[in-house]
This record gives structure tokens, C-alpha cells and sequence, in this order.
């Protein structure tokens, strides 16, 4: 039997995704119709971008689930009509992305590359950088994308905390949890990399209050979410010295503006939302997967729990 497959996303993407998700498809052994065009009420799977043309799931009424492109879900995780399965995007590709911006930057700032880029011709300063084993870093956030990162960090030698709201265990990490476990993350942070979702209760998660409460020269990567800071308070909080720099990859309103005070500020790496992206060849694989489990009677991966958001 032929299972019908909603693409919907943009034009753009489309074209990206048309060739490896029917490869993908027809090798975990499904026969599948991929379309763009199919009437609502023949379709079996939507594999699906928050902004997409389709914000109304009332018609999809034999649909087993919506199969997102994007790792979040805040585009979608509120709409009131779905009524449907919904699985964010996990992928090795996305994963390993995330790994490699954060790797990167920690060991930038870490390793103080910038002076060294910017200097002068003649400059010559054989000042020794700290040591990974010395530096502390917390990553807020041990979903995924956090997990791999932390562990990655501490696998560098980085004396490194995670925190996330309810429990978890990892090997090789200090996992810390709930309101005192933030005080005790956030006290330690030498580097914090935020890879929380956006929520309602993780909006702001650094504000005034949560800044001060960091090491005075503590530096911020942000790759997750733009709602995770409160922009004035950073901009005041790197003016005073609290914090030395900050590494902001995701923003409240993007492309970010260019009257926005973070490009001119002399403690502020922008980057333009380049810290991961869902890649075709692999995203395909995991949304053939989650079809071949729905028409196997398996359960999907990645289901979102839509009471937390995420």
C-alpha cells in the first residue's frame, strides 16, 4: 500500500529534500507518494517546517504525524488544531553541527584568538592560556544537543556542569536540576552555553539577576535560542565587566537589525544563526525512520511532550 507524504515547507527546501527523503524513503522499505499538492485528507505524514503555508491541521484527518524539519518546535508546539503526533528533528548531522560551533568557540575564547588575530605586526606577548582542566563551563540545557556538547567539552579536558529542570544522568558530567541546581550552575560558570528550548519558562533565563550571580569575567555562547537572554541586561552586564564576552549565534528578531547595539559592541561575536543546520541527506533518514515506524506499528521517535514545550 502507498502511504502519502505532505511536503510542507518552502519552495526552497523542497528542492533540497524532494531526492534524498524519497531515497531515504524507498530504502527503509515504505512505498510512499512525496508531494507537495496532496489534498488534506489523503495524507498519511506531513513532513513539515513551522513556516510552512499549512497552520491548520483541522483537514489532515487520516494523518499518523507531523514530522518536523527543524529541531524546535516553538512554531508549532502551541497551535491549537494540531491533534497529531508531533516529532521534532534529531539528527547526527544536527548533532555534530552543534559540537563543532560550540567546540570551536569555547576554545577560541579559551585560547584568547582573537588577540592574537587582531595584533598588530610586532606584537609579542607570549602570555600562556589557562588550561582546559582549570576552566570551568556549564551548559544549560542536556537535551541532545546539550548532552553532546558538555560531553565533548569535558572529553577536552573542561571542568564541565550541566543543568537542565528535572534530573538526568550522564556519564562524565555533573548534572544539576530545579531552581537551586541553576544558582550552583550559574556560580560555577566560567563559559555558559545556553541550549535550552524556548518556553515560556526559559524565557530570560539570563537576566540581570542570573548574570550577576556568574564568576565577574564569566563569557556566554548562546546557539540556542534568542529568548534565553535578556538583551538590555547583557548589554549592561558586559558594560560593567561583569561579563567579558558574549558569542550570540541566535537572536529575538533575525536577520538581526543593523542598528542592533550587538554588532558595534566591542564584547559581542555575532554569528548568523550558522551554529547547526538540519541538513537534507541526513534529516531524510531520520523522518524515513519515523514513517517506517508508523507503518509498522512502532512508536515515533522524538515525540514532543507538549505540556513542557519541547
Amino acid at each position: 500500500m502507498t502511504v502519502n507524504v505532505l511536503f510542507a515547507a518552502t519552495a526552497d527546501r523542497w528542492d533540497q529534500y524532494a531526492a534524498p527523503l524519497r531515497a531515504e524513503i524507498a530504502a527503509a522499505g515504505v512505498e510512499a507518494h512525496l508531494a507537495t499538492d496532496i489534498p488534506a485528507d489523503e495524507v498519511d505524514y506531513i513532513v513539515y517546517a513551522p513556516n510552512s503555508d499549512v497552520q491548520d491541521f483541522t483537514p489532515f484527518s487520516r494523518a499518523k504525524a507531523v514530522l518536523n524539519l527543524w529541531a524546535g518546535v516553538e512554531g508549532i508546539v502551541g497551535n491549537p488544531t494540531l491533534h497529531l503526533p508531533l516529532c521534532r528533528m534529531v539528527d547526527p548531522a544536527l548533532t555534530q553541527g552543534m559540537v563543532e560551533w560550540v567546540t570551536g568557540h569555547v576554545l577560541r575564547l579559551h585560547l584568547g584568538m582573537d588577540s592574537h588575530i587582531g595584533a598588530a605586526p610586532g606584537t609579542w606577548e607570549p602570555v600562556a592560556p589557562p588550561l582546559a582542566f582549570d576552566t570551568r563551563v556549564t551548559v544549560l540545557g542536556l537535551g541532545v544537543l546539550g548532552a553532546a556538547c558538555a560531553s565533548a567539552l569535558a572529553g577536552l579536558g573542561f571542568d564541565v556542569a550541566g543543568w537542565s529542570r528535572s534530573p538526568k544522568v550522564i556519564d562524565g558530567l555533573t548534572c544539576l536540576h530545579g531552581d537551586d541546581g541553576l544558582r550552583e550552575a550559574l556560580a560555577r560558570a566560567d563559559y555558559c552555553v545556553l541550549l535550552l528550548p524556548s518556553t515560556a519558562a526559559t524565557e530570560n533565563t539570563l537576566n540581570a539577576a542570573t548574570l550577576a550571580a556568574m564568576p565577574r569575567g564569566a563569557r556566554i555562547l548562546n546557539p540556542g535560542r534568542g529568548q534565553l537572554i535578556d538583551d538590555d541586561a547583557l548589554l549592561q552586564a558586559l558594560d560593567a565587566g561583569q561579563i567579558a564576552h558574549a558569542t550570540l549565534d541566535v537572536f529575538r528578531v533575525e536577520p538581526l537589525p543593523m542598528d542592533h547595539p550587538y554588532w558595534t559592541h566591542p564584547s559581542v561575536t555575532v554569528t548568523p544563526h550558522v551554529a547547526s543546520e538540519t541538513r537534507a541527506a541526513y534529516a531524510s533518514k531520520t523522518v524515513a525512520e519515523n514513517i517506517r515506524r508508523g507503518e509498522t506499528g512502532m512508536p515515533f521517535l522524538h515525540v514532543v511532550d507538549r505540556s513542557a514545550g519541547y
